[in-house]
């Protein structure tokens, strides 16, 4: 274990890391947050000569980063907000169900930057086992690619290839737990302490079921409880996800030192942008809910560190899936800050609960705490993931509109799998809890805004209308400052794939429900506007264009609800260097006519058409984005 040798080396050496080797960029990196990067490693490890090891673990990456990356550091550290433009799209993609290799992504560059992306997201493709990796999750190799996606190499040349073209590459760091088949997890099994030390191993059931006093299920019906029995061990390991998914003990130094090597590894190959997966869930504490404690943020604050030491020119993305209050903390502060991006997951579970009860009055409560944010703060924006829809809702708010947890939970449900009469949505339930009352949901976009019971009902009309949501619901995505990020599949109405079912690795999982293979021959249709693909591709890459091209999209612009005087109708404003947008958005099922109370004549962004503010009227399902442009008005 590559930890283990360089210890001994310095313990044989008896004397600290001789630094005089280190290079002038890198020294003078390292200098900047020298005393506050050893106060933060001491507070948790009290070990001299592990903090060694990690300062020339930081120095051999650095040392073996490419002139093509250590120069992409040198721009993008000369511009640190590249990342905040408003001329940025994502795209969340499987790299199997995309174009099934790394090779196969190469190939398709060209479709992809027809889309308007500049931030590619690809899904976990490390060596996983096939059929207990929990989509890629449970990792056996952190420097290995699943062999039928291709190699490291492969991953590497799409990385240069994506920042020739502009493209920032995202991968998920899994960094809360490995497979039970990774090389510490095989020889933990086989009795080896040092490496039983890097989880979290017991002799009996007494401590577990102490934990489990305090800590929640993450899936109480396919995977109750937190901890596994080992038999190969004989002893009681920690399983917080899965069974095969064994939590790692960041409590050991060695195994913070050896995971962020793997993640700096992973740079090293071109990724840009680093998911960190789970992070909440690092530090484990008897007596505490495992969940946010003070130690996880001093783990992502060091991360920071060295990533801006090592490749300043990336960026870390904390996946926090909880409540704003505790999903803001992750940013840490402005001189001290943390993750760079931070995931919008409230507003994705607000926005689809505001499709199923047409009643905007929570997304305009659970938006003015966003909005109500410092500007720095850059989230990801998105109407669907790779995973469920939870309802994790601000019920106190709710209860005032008489709307109770279990039962409107059923209600959101009911709706969105269309067993709810009338409804044209399309989705299934995840992990389903009957005695809790409890479910979560899965679906591709395009279903559950009823663009797949339309087609298969051959509905004209009803088309029309969920056709016309999708759109909107991408236009109210680009509202929100941050970035947007398209799932694969998204931009031509890709519907529910249900052959996962007659997958046996598969069916037990309905989130493939919305994974399907991205269909190649109803992308061919994306440039036709008289088909749904090409309908829909058009209309995206329309919101693109507008806005990339206009000031008020900045994320540095003011932020405010817009109200419209119809629970239906959202209204979002924002204001920018003399420019000011209005979005409004009919989330209603009726046509609708509404007074904006604004200062400034506005105009149609798309027709240039003079707008009359104090009758805006909207189709069920449309949207409107109004601008003002004072400086042209002062020049007029």
């Amino acid at each position: 274990m590559r930890h283990e040798a360089v210890l001994t080396q310095n313990k044989e050496r008896g004397t600290a890391m001789d630094h005089s080797d280190w290079e002038p960029v890198f020294s003078a990196r390292y200098e900047k947050y020298r005393e506050e990067l050893h106060a933060l490693y001491d507070s948790l490890y009290h070990d001299d000569k592990a903090y060694d090891y990690f300062l020339s673990m930081i120095h051999k990456a650095y040392s073996e980063r490419s002139e093509e990356l250590r120069m992409l550091d040198e721009g993008r550290s000369a511009f640190p907000d590249w990342y905040k433009g408003y001329d940025l799209v994502g795209m969340l993609m499987y790299v199997s169900a995309f174009a099934g290799t790394l090779q196969g992504v190469r190939k398709k560059l060209d479709y992809i930057k027809e889309c308007g992306v500049t931030y590619l997201h690809l899904m976990p493709l490390l060596e996983s086992p096939e059929g207990r990796s929990d989509g890629g999750y449970a990792v056996s190799d952190f420097r290995k690619v699943q062999e039928e996606l291709g190699s490291m190499e492969d991953l590497a040349e799409l990385a240069s290839d994506c920042h020739k073209d502009g493209i920032a590459v995202c991968l998920d760091f899994v960094m809360n737990h490995t497979s039970e088949d990774h090389e510490w997890a095989v020889k933990a099994r086989q009795g080896d302490l040092e490496a039983q030390s890097r989880y979290f191993f017991f002799d009996n059931w007494d401590i577990p079921n102490e934990y489990e006093k305090t800590v929640p299920e993450v899936f109480p019906t396919t995977a109750p409880g937190n901890f596994s029995w080992c038999e190969e061990a004989g002893k009681v390991v920690m399983t917080t996800f899965y069974p095969y998914q064994w939590d790692l003990n960041y409590s050991n130094p060695t195994v913070f030192n050896d995971m962020t090597d793997n993640m700096l590894y992973l740079c090293n190959q071109g990724v840009d942008i680093i998911r960190l997966d789970a992070v909440p869930y690092i530090w484990k504490e008897l007596g505490t809910s495992c969940r946010n404690l003070p130690q996880v943020h001093t783990l992502v604050r060091m991360m920071r560190i060295v990533c801006e030491i090592v490749c300043p020119g990336t960026l870390l993305l904390g996946e926090v899936v909880m409540e704003p209050s505790k999903v803001v903390p992750y940013f840490g502060t402005v001189d001290k800050p943390e993750c760079h991006m931070l995931y919008n997951v409230t507003t994705m579970a607000s926005t689809w609960h505001t499709v199923a009860t047409k009643d905007v009055r929570l997304l305009q409560h659970q938006l003015k705490q966003v909005f109500d944010l410092p500007k720095e703060y850059v989230f990801l924006n998105y109407l669907r993931c790779h995973d469920d829809i939870g309802w994790g809702l601000d019920y106190n708010f709710l209860r005032q509109f008489g709307e109770e947890e279990v039962a409107h939970k059923k209600y959101l449900n009911d709706y969105l799998t269309g067993k709810w009469a009338g409804s044209p949505a399309r989705g299934e339930l995840y992990n389903d809890d009957p005695r809790l009352g409890d479910a979560r949901l899965c679906g591709t976009t395009a279903s559950l805004c009823g663009i797949e019971a339309a087609r298969f009902e051959h509905d004209g009309s009803k088309l029309e209308w969920a056709l016309s949501l999708d759109r909107m619901l991408h236009a109210y995505m680009f509202t929100m400052s941050g970035i947007p990020v398209l799932y694969s599949g998204d931009e031509i109405a890709q519907e529910n794939d249900y052959s996962y079912h007659e997958d046996p690795h598969k069916a037990v999982d309905s989130r493939w429900l919305h994974r399907g293979n991205l269909n190649w021959e109803a992308a061919e249709n994306r440039n036709d506007p008289a088909t749904v693909e090409g309908e829909l591709f058009q209309a995206l890459r329309g919101l693109e264009t507008v806005r990339s091209a206009h000031r008020a999209f900045d994320s540095g612009a003011d932020t405010w609800l817009v109200e419209t005087g119809d629970v239906a109708v959202l209204g979002i404003g924002r204001y920018y260097k003399g420019e000011k947008l209005i979005g409004v958005f009919n989330f209603g099922s009726e046509r609708k006519i509404v007074s904006i109370d604004e200062l400034g004549n506005f105009h149609d962004l798309f027709t240039g058409e003079k707008i009359l503010k104090e009758r805006v009227a909207l189709m069920p399902g449309d949207f409107v984005w109004m601008l003002c442009d004072f400086r042209k008005e002062l020049n007029s």
